[in-house]
Formats: C-alpha cells, sequence, structure tokens
C-alpha cells in the first residue's frame, strides 16, 4: 500500500492520547489458538498478544483473522474484573497492501487494547498504520489514539530510525528493542546470540534510549526463547530491567511470573522508598535541600524518583 493512502481520512489524532498503563508482560499466543487466552490470564500476563503474522501459516490467516475478531469482540463484553486483568493487542501481518488494511480493519474493536506492527522500517510505516487505525477507531466509535500502537523494530534500519520513528505517532507505546536467537533482529544485524546478552547490550540501550528520548510510554524488551531455562530468563529480565525496560515480551505462559516479579518493586525496595521521601522531605521541612539517607546523600531529584517507584506500583 502506498503512503498516499494516509494522506486522506480524519483529522491526526492529538497528541494528549490516553494515558497507556505500564505493562510487564505481553504474552504471545497463536491468533490459531485463541482458546489459550484463558491460560494466558492464569499465568498473570498483563496483556495478550494474539498473534496473526509468525505464527499463523498462511493457508490459516484467514480461519485465524476470524478467531481473533471474535476474541476482541468477547474481550469487550467480559465482566470488567476479568478484562482489567488482561490487555489484549494483536500482531498483525505487515501492511504492505490492502489486505493488510482489510485484516487492521478487522480485528479493531473495542475490546482491543493495541496493535503491534511487525517489520517497521521507518517513521512512514508509523504514519500509514496510525492512519489507518485513526479511520477504524472512527469506523467503530472509538476516541481517537485509543489503540495503542507497538512498532516492532526487526529491520536493521528500523533500529537506526528507532528515534523517528518513536515520534512518528502519539499513539505509540511499549516500543523497545526485541533480540531473541535466530530471528528477524539476529538476522538483520548479524550477531551472535548468547544467554549473557552481551552482544544487544549496547542495541537494547540504545533504543531505549531513542524511546525515553520520544517521551514513549512504558518501552519493553524481549525475547527469552528457552523455555525451560528460567534462570536464565531472569538473569536476562534483569539485565532489561537495569537497563531501564519496564516489561518484556514472552512466548511462554511459564515465563510470565519470572518476568512479572522481576519488573515489579519488592517490599524492600518499596520500602527504601517511603522511607527515602520521608527523609527528603524533613529535611526540606527544616530548610535543607539534601539529607543523608543509609550513608547516602539524597535530594529532591532521588525523592522523585521513589516517588515514581510507588506511582507505577500502584498503577
Amino acid at each position: 500500500m502506498s503512503s498516499e493512502a494516509s494522506s486522506q481520512g480524519p483529522a491526526e489524532v492529538d497528541a494528549g492520547v490516553a494515558d497507556r498503563p505500564p505493562l510487564r508482560s505481553l504474552l504471545f499466543v497463536p491468533g490459531t489458538r485463541t482458546d489459550w487466552l484463558p491460560k494466558a490470564r492464569a499465568a498473570g500476563a498483563d496483556a495478550a498478544v494474539l498473534d496473526l503474522e509468525d505464527a499463523v501459516p498462511p493457508a490459516d490467516k484467514l480461519a485465524a483473522r476470524a478467531q481473533v475478531s471474535d476474541a476482541v469482540a468477547q474481550a469487550a463484553i467480559a465482566p470488567p474484573g476479568q478484562a482489567g486483568r488482561m490487555a489484549l493487542f494483536v500482531r498483525v501481518n505487515p501492511l504492505d497492501d490492502w489486505a493488510g488494511a482489510e485484516e487492521l480493519r478487522a480485528v479493531i474493536g473495542p475490546g482491543l487494547a493495541g496493535v503491534v506492527l511487525p517489520k517497521v522500517r521507518s517513521a512512514q510505516d508509523v504514519k500509514l498504520a496510525d492512519r489507518l487505525l485513526a479511520w477504524c477507531e472512527q469506523e467503530q466509535g472509538l476516541p481517537p489514539g485509543r489503540i495503542a500502537l507497538v512498532p516492532l523494530l526487526e529491520t536493521a534500519r528500523g533500529l537506526r530510525e528507532a528515534y523517528d520513528i518513536a515520534r512518528a505517532a502519539s499513539r505509540i507505546s511499549y516500543l523497545g528493542a526485541l533480540s531473541a536467537p535466530g530471528g528477524d533482529v539476529e538476522r538483520a544485524v548479524g550477531y551472535r546470540w548468547s544467554p549473557e546478552g552481551t552482544e544487544t547490550v549496547a542495541l537494547r540501550s540504545r533504543v531505549l534510549l531513542d524511546a525515553r528520548a520520544a517521551g514513549v510510554p512504558c518501552p519493553v524488551s524481549g525475547l527469552w526463547t528457552r523455555i525451560g531455562d528460567l534462570p536464565g530468563l531472569r538473569a536476562f529480565a534483569e539485565q532489561n530491567r537495569s537497563l531501564g525496560y519496564e516489561g518484556m515480551m514472552a512466548i511462554h505462559p511459564s515465563h510470565v511470573p519470572v518476568i512479572n516479579e522481576v519488573f515489579s518493586p519488592g517490599s524492600a525496595e518499596l520500602a527504601r522508598c517511603t522511607e527515602l521521601i520521608a527523609a527528603v522531605e524533613a529535611a526540606q521541612a527544616e530548610g535543607t535541600g539534601a539529607a543523608t539517607f543509609r550513608g547516602e546523600m539524597v535530594d529532591e531529584a532521588m525523592a522523585r524518583t521513589a516517588r515514581l517507584v510507588l506511582e507505577r506500583h500502584r498503577a
């Protein structure tokens, strides 16, 4: 589909779109197995990503589209408590032609939280998807910007242009670098994957910085494909959390509890944040800008960081 198609339609989405909730775990589910969604929910996934791209053979894509569309419709009428526990996303096929646009139209509905867009190469790909999503939202009677857009940076060009991609539409959320072994990114970049992930630390760090600089909320990373290696998963998740990511994509329900734990502050961290804030505020009340806390000098900058941790935990 040419980019000219994006020059017509509803007005651009306002910058003030609805806030996106933080998501620790986004679990991929094949579009042909929507019956696995209860398992994803039981595992504690913050979001499920119904996959219409790589997980579905070409001969099954139309049938999978129908299943996914039905799952989105069911999510819209689910009891509020149940629907609130797990957001629903769909990974569509690349929007290279009108068939891709029809697929997008088929899965958009009130029960959908966002669209995962694969093989993003440039900001133009995002602008086209943004325009088409605006049309779908208007058709469905949804507020502009209601559907989040998650561009997957799976090409060398896409990774290099992460900042421009991140700024291309206000609906972009959960952008990050995925560095699974043997996948699109390894083929595009040419690295040799290792469980330690040292060969992709710089890549994941740079994409994260681009996302933060562009103001993208809740960046996520991934993936860990060794299903039974939970210690390796934990180490990789800890590394991503240390870099600054707020969540990870996952391919197996057994990975979800580990990911959720890593990307949630523990009781000791929450207690430290509460005590640090109290120490800084006490110093400020006494006319001092800084305080000594557990052998460290802290001030308002550290208190703001601690408040953010507490706010995200409540979210």
